[in-house]
């Protein structure tokens, strides 16, 4: 309690004489400063870390074994695509099963390479490089430039200001980063047929948005990201031309399928529109409906879902994403064990932070989606104003008001 009190009077104390960043400005909201971003995150993982056991921090090397089943899924399955000429028109419908399959296998690759990126899988850099690039190729994403915004700033502010994953801000300028995700992301406003265009094709925006603000501008002031950030001169170069190797492997696969319409819609861009829409399911759940924290507690910030047993297994449970923000470098596997903890430790957060799946995306299509202050939501418009259903006080003695 002696701890909690001298922090928020230090961060009281730091916030009167802190140096305003341009989305600090924003009336609304307050800032705190980084070295008080990670209290309560920091304090969960000291407490848990005890009552887990040592293999949930080794390496689980067993993972690159399933990164590479679902590339060659793929490669087989554009294999079999490659013969889809020779079938009758009555038939190509038996290809769907296998598109299904395919777009499961990049929800895999995606989720593999999170967990590669994060150091559960294998500890080589080099290694770690190169065949996160691999995984990463079919969602666009240059694993340099995944590193930046989610392993050191989406975690690190995590739905705060600096969040470039969170929802934009009333007070962030209508830019067209901001109209195109207000038209795509599930909320109470949102028209089904752009919600359904979005599910397909929202993974794709965020990257080109933060892709093109960092290579073309890198800058902290760039407006149509929710919250910019910038790279050194050597990681901006590694991103260009790891984006460079990601649109020829695409050009190639293009190329391998003869530009054949057929060929593309049902094995190229059907899986990637399925895979899309299984990850921003994910995505989506993770934080919009959460409010918005000036100090990273990952059971206020984070929503883990309930899911049907078979999702945990295919995409390594990575539905229970409040535990992965306490612990981002855990084998996933151990995930239920932190929850187990959590529930045990601290019952009186967790009944906020676990939601069936079905309940979270139903909030979400009964909420505005942009922030009016960190518990008020609103839409558009300015015409709604909603109370966060997942917010509740930060622990009274912490909290920055």
């Amino acid at each position: 309690m002696f701890l909690r009190y001298n922090v928020l009077f230090i961060n009281n104390l730091i916030i009167e004489n802190l140096p305003m960043s341009p989305v600090n400005q924003l009336s609304s909201f307050m800032p705190v400063p980084e070295d008080i971003d990670f209290i309560l995150q920091a304090e969960y993982a000291k407490k848990l870390r005890t009552f887990l056991p040592p293999e949930a921090f080794a390496p689980n090397i067993n993972k690159l074994v399933i990164l590479l089943i679902n590339l060659v899924i793929l490669v087989l399955g554009w294999i079999i695509a490659d013969k889809l000429e020779q079938w009758s028109v009555y038939y190509l419908w038996l290809y769907l099963p296998l598109a299904v399959v395919m777009g499961n296998s990049i929800i895999a690759l995606l989720f593999t390479s999170h967990d590669l990126m994060h150091g559960s899988v294998i500890r080589n850099p080099r290694l770690m490089r190169l065949i996160s690039l691999l995984g990463l190729t079919m969602l666009w994403m240059p694993p340099t430039l995944w590193k930046a915004v989610h392993n050191r700033v989406h975690h690190k502010n995590t739905n705060n200001f600096g969040d470039p994953d969170r929802n934009y801000l009333d007070e962030q300028p209508k830019t067209w980063g901001k109209w195109i995700q207000n038209l795509f992301v599930p909320s109470a406003e949102v028209n089904p047929f752009w919600l359904t265009v979005g599910m397909t094709s929202a993974w794709g925006v965020h990257t080109f948005r933060n892709l093109t603000s960092v290579l073309l501008f890198n800058r902290e002031t760039v407006d149509y990201v929710p919250a910019a950030f910038t790279v050194s001169a050597k990681d901006r170069r590694a991103i260009a031309w790891e984006s460079l190797v990601i649109f020829m492997i695409h050009l190639s696969i293009m190329a391998y399928l003869e530009f054949n319409p057929i060929k593309l819609i049902l094995s190229y861009f059907l899986p990637i529109a399925i895979g899309y829409a299984g990850v921003m399911f994910y995505i989506y759940t993770n934080h919009m409906v959460c409010q918005m924290t000036s100090v990273n507690d990952p059971l206020i910030n984070s929503l883990s879902l309930r899911v049907p047993k078979i999702f945990d297994l295919l995409h390594f449970n990575f539905s229970y994403h409040a535990e992965h923000h306490i612990f981002p470098g855990i084998n996933s596997d151990y995930y239920p064990l932190v929850q187990e903890l959590i529930t045990t430790h601290y019952p009186e957060k967790s009944e906020k932070y676990i939601l069936d799946a079905g309940v979270a995306w139903r909030l979400l299509l009964q909420t505005p989606r942009h922030y009016k202050n960190e518990t008020t939501f609103t839409d558009w418009s300015r015409e709604k104003s909603v109370t966060c259903p997942l917010s509740q006080k930060y622990t009274s003695d912490i909290m920055v008001k």
